[in-house]
């Protein structure tokens, strides 16, 4: 039942009717209590597959290619690859990931805008042809290392003209496809298709429509050159609702309809990252320091009665670590505590913070907690995506372990579709909960 991400000898727990979610992390709490063990995420693949279904069910005639740098876990990519997704790499690494798991490199494509020569050449070893683009700097990079290569010109949509605050932006404008296309037909450079990347935090629906029209304008543009268009890729920016699948396909599939309709050749493409893998993990954090401040003092803005006290948690995971998607974007942590708490239990004003004493490595700037103390432990939902990168050496920071699950009813879910444990997931090993497990790993019903 144990695994790390880097370990390919992982295990999945499988469960029955009468174990769930939170007698696994009530588990693993007990057992990294004893242990002393650090911080751990709990991975739940079934919801992996119902994310895939639900995808099928609402936007089928477009094909998902999961965004690898999102959650590179081996069982994350072995699953997807048993599901049949495409791969959206970034670098040689991922590539080379993905391909051990046996997928082709048709179902690959190298996204990163800035890519490095040695990784061009990789690509053109290994067949991963098609790639994306957004500059002549970029595309004389491309002629030069990759004969073979397939280039998507990666246009700017509105949401990311002029920038944004605190990210960085990719894409070029409309009015100098143009002068890319020329290029390309200098340097002989297969231009295929067109990407664009609309964020999730946009939502204004009337970018799909601007930028769904500016792809066809590429297209018609290329066409003037003498190139073959066959592919539309529309980016990621999905959330992981359905709703928000829903409403975006409300906007685009008309779209399509009018300016890439079925029958045309084009082949509609997305790059989903959290889509797929946010609210399947869950990280358990311990309270390893604590700090009472007076209430009048306390930055985080929560007032009570000012003869209460406020509090400042120190946890064994920050931004150094699993928390790390928090220095560049606007991460909503919501902390849930573990152990029992009385219905009237009082509330005081908290902030918590990561195990580096350093200043960026706040987690929750404010919020009402009940009064914990040293080992007690916080459970955050929905932390899939951008938390397993490698470790900071600041502080010795320990990397989690991560422990997979899956429902005996999901299970079923993915052999009714014709998955089985022999098709690409050669590192699965299900373990029936009620049967196999040995004493030491069996859940108990109490923490």
């Amino acid at each position: 039942m144990k695994g790390f991400i880097d370990d390919a000898n992982y295990s999945i727990g499988l469960l029955d009717e009468g174990t769930n979610l939170g007698n696994v992390i009530d588990n693993y709490v007990y057992e990294h209590t004893l242990t002393g063990k650090s911080a751990f995420f709990v991975g739940d693949l079934g919801k992996i597959v119902k994310k895939h279904s639900q995808w099928q069910n609402l936007v089928a005639p477009i094909k998902p290619f999961y965004t690898v740098k999102c959650n590179a876990t081996p069982a994350v990519l072995e699953i997807l690859a048993a599901l049949g997704t495409g791969f959206a790499c970034s670098n040689k690494n991922e590539m080379a990931l993905v391909q051990e798991l046996g997928v082709s490199p048709e179902n690959i494509i190298y996204i990163n805008p800035c890519k490095q020569a040695s990784q061009i050449k990789y690509a053109a070893k290994v067949g991963v042809n098609i790639m994306t683009c957004d500059s002549e700097i970029e595309l004389r990079k491309i002629a030069r290392n990759h004969q073979n290569a397939k280039v998507l010109l990666h246009i700017a949509t509105e949401d990311n003209i002029g920038g944004g605050e605190g990210s960085m932006k990719f894409g070029t404008s409309l009015k100098n496809c143009r002068h890319l296309l020329e290029c390309a037909k200098e340097l002989d450079v297969q231009i295929i298709g067109v990407k664009f990347h609309i964020s999730s935090a946009c939502k204004e629906s009337q970018v799909y429509v601007h930028a769904i029209s500016d792809a066809r304008c590429v297209f018609d543009m290329a066409g003037e050159f003498g190139f073959t268009m066959n592919m539309l890729d529309i980016g990621g920016g999905f959330t992981g609702t359905e709703f928000q699948l829903e409403e975006v396909n409300h906007v685009i599939s008309p779209l399509l309809d009018v300016y890439f309709p079925e029958g045309s050749g084009i082949k509609i493409i997305s790059e989903p990252g959290s889509y797929y893998v946010s609210s399947a993990f869950t990280l358990a954090v311990n309270i390893i320091a604590k700090k009472v401040v007076e209430n009048d003092k306390f930055s985080a803005g929560e007032k009570t009665e000012s003869d209460e006290p406020a509090f400042v948690y120190y946890m064994n995971d920050g931004v150094y670590g699993s928390f790390a998607s928090k220095l560049s974007e606007d991460l909503n942590a919501i902390p849930e505590v573990h152990k029992k708490c009385k219905a009237d239990e009082p509330l005081f004003p908290s902030s918590l913070w990561g195990p580096s004493c350093d200043a960026l490595d706040q987690i929750v700037e404010s919020c009402l907690l009940p009064e914990l103390n040293v080992g007690d432990w916080l459970i955050f939902d929905n932390m899939g995506a951008d938390s397993f990168h490698e470790p900071s050496a600041f502080n010795d920071f320990e990397r989690p372990a991560v422990y997979y699950m899956m429902s005996f009813r999901d299970w079923y879910e993915m052999q009714d579709a014709g998955i089985t444990s022999d098709t690409m997931m050669k590192n699965f090993f299900f373990v029936p909960s009620c049967i196999q497990l040995s004493q030491e790993d069996s859940f108990p019903t109490e923490a």
